[in-house]
């Protein structure tokens, strides 16, 4: 039913979000990059990669005029870039410089959300590139947002498990509390509506931290006001839903049933998007791929409407279902024959190496204690071990090694005048920012929407 037409490997870390239009796919990742691609034949565009974020980019979208893609970072800022030259066009500053965790364009491009993890978003005008508004909406970060169809009303989901529905100018039309245990992690809009009577329908899917994928049915009647209710419960994921998306008739997140699971990605998959004018999506990872895939024949008509499509890593390895930091000697050794490296095995058992001393290990240990003297299977075993130490950034990490700005693992820590430890290179950027408020301030911020 689908096919992989291609597979990108172009980025350097995980991919955090997707965006595809009729011409163009848009990649961002935690190595502080944004990468532009043709739909025609998925050749990387002459400006990609898109380099001016500070740290790792949270999100991406595109305007349906075809004229912007927009991105966010934890430096607080959402950029507007040009998809013709790829030149930066604004830098749009979070009124508190807060990290910002997700942006989206208004259906007609006008408008456009950034939120952050303060609990706050703001409505920036893409013409002017003006703030036109910015309010707190929860007391948690904001990790989700997206305009309805008729981009009247925008919704927001947050770190605290709850789904506000807003008019543009910021008027709360509708509250749902406890949408989704411990935290919504995603949300989209159907991009068709429905006239039932004196009602307007809308369809909004939410994913969240409870394995959970929710549909929801939003009616605005004239006289009743707006209800939302819910519609549908889908329980196939097995660890939290990072992303969800209708495709562009609506169709491909429709039925409560189970069609299809794909599982070509090596770890967890945490973006996706459909194309808006044929059945083709693309899938992100934390394996820094970005798969392409068709559906069926690519034509709406040839394929069954009622499909759901639900995307998964290599996660029904034994060793996965736990943190690396609690891994069995077994489980290290099933981890190493999983990654090519069964040759050894025989040298971790014998050293008792388990999932706390494997992410301790490096060079030197590898070369005198193991007796690797192979610069490329060091490198190797390395560059793995890498990748399990930013698979805890958001598990087991010990909450004093991550800085309280970035959120990132500390390099070359700091101690501040407040008693806290910040990363040198964010601390030093804040000091220099013009017009900043205080660290203390800053961390006292942080440490409320948290």
């Amino acid at each position: 039913m689908a096919a992989l037409l291609c597979s990108l490997q172009d980025h350097r870390d995980d991919v955090n979000c997707l965006a595809l239009s009729d011409r163009f796919l848009a990649s961002c990742s935690g190595d502080k990059t944004v990468r532009v691609y043709s739909c025609e034949d998925f050749r990387e565009l002459r400006f990609s990669p898109l380099r001016a974020h500070a740290y790792g980019v949270h999100c991406c979208c595109l305007s349906s005029c075809g004229r912007y893609l927009a991105s966010c970072s934890t430096d607080a800022r959402t950029i507007l870039w040009s998809t013709g030259t790829g030149a930066a066009v604004a830098a749009l500053e979070h009124p508190a410089r807060a990290p910002v965790r997700v942006c989206a364009f208004s259906p007609d491009a006008r408008s456009l959300l950034s939120g952050a993890c303060d609990g706050t978003v703001a409505v920036w005008d893409v013409t002017s590139k003006t703030l036109q508004r910015c309010a707190k909406v929860s007391e948690g970060s904001v990790l989700a947002c997206s305009f309805s169809p008729c981009g009247q009303m925008f919704i927001t989901g947050s770190s605290q498990g709850e789904l506000h529905l807003w008019t543009l100018r910021m008027k709360t039309l509708h509250t749902q509390r406890e949408a989704h245990d411990l935290g919504v992690n995603c949300c989209h809009f159907c991009p068709q509506m429905s006239i039932d009577g004196q009602a307007v329908k809308f369809r909004l899917a939410s994913g969240g931290q409870d394995n959970r994928l929710r549909i929801w049915i939003i009616s605005q009647h004239a006289t009743a006001g707006t209800r939302m209710s819910l519609l549908y419960t889908l329980s196939a994921q097995s660890a939290p839903v990072l992303c969800c998306a209708f495709s562009f008739d609506g169709q491909l997140l429709n039925q409560g049933e189970l069609l299809h699971t794909l599982t070509q990605h090596d770890r967890y998959v945490t973006a996706c998007a459909f194309s808006p004018c044929m059945l083709m999506f693309a899938s992100g990872s934390m394996d820094k791929t970005v798969n392409i895939w068709r559906i069926g024949d690519g034509n709406a008509e040839a394929c069954n409407s009622s499909c759901l499509f639900v995307w998964t890593g290599r996660k029904s390895l034994g060793y996965s279902r736990t943190l690396v930091s609690e891994w069995s000697e077994e489980d290290v050794s099933e981890w190493l024959c999983d990654e090519g490296l069964e040759a050894l095995v025989d040298a971790f058992r014998a050293h008792n190496i388990d999932g706390a001393e494997l992410i301790s290990l490096n060079t030197e240990t590898l070369t005198t204690e193991f007796n690797i003297e192979s610069v490329g299977l060091r490198g190797r075993v390395l560059r793995k071990i890498k990748d399990l130490r930013s698979s805890l950034m958001d598990s087991d990490v010990p909450d004093e090694f991550l800085c309280p700005i970035t959120r990132e693992l500390m390099k070359d820590p700091v101690i501040a005048a407040d008693g806290f430890s910040y990363e040198r290179e964010a601390m030093e950027s804040w000091i220099n920012t013009p017009n900043r408020s205080s660290l203390k301030t800053a961390i006292q911020r942080w440490r409320s929407s948290h």
